[in-house]
């Protein structure tokens, strides 16, 4: 599967962006998703992950009641909704699209395919 990561840009400390992350294929109801972020000199950390259906998730501690994350099978599309966002959040944003076997996939090396990254940058 090939993802295609778009939505980034930069905006002021309390603002929202919203992340899209668009798959080709025909199986990507077949894929936990996942959305990762890399600050510069930092290693590659899961932010948020949905299960097949989407009726489960996972964000990290830092995100939680910020970030919510949801997919629609229908369009082969997953997606990172950010509000509140802070300074901390700047980094380059990655989704990723998981075969594992959890249901919720929220280790790097569950994750076989990647997109190219987005950038999010937040000013404060």
């Amino acid at each position: 599967v090939q993802l295609q990561a778009s939505g980034g840009g930069l905006v002021q400390a309390g603002n929202s962006l919203r992340l899209s992350c668009a798959a080709s294929g025909r199986s990507f109801s077949r894929y936990a998703m996942g959305w990762f972020r890399q600050a510069p000199g930092k290693e590659r950390d899961v932010v948020s992950a949905i299960s097949r259906s989407g009726g489960t998730t996972y964000y990290v501690d830092s995100v939680k009641g910020r970030f919510t994350i949801s997919r629609d099978n229908a369009k082969n599309t997953v997606y990172l909704q950010m509000n509140s966002l802070e300074p901390e959040d700047t980094a380059v944003y990655y989704c990723a699209a998981s075969r594992a076997t959890s249901i919720v996939a929220t280790h790097r090396d569950e994750y076989d395919y990647w997109g190219q990254g987005t950038q999010v940058t937040v000013s404060s």
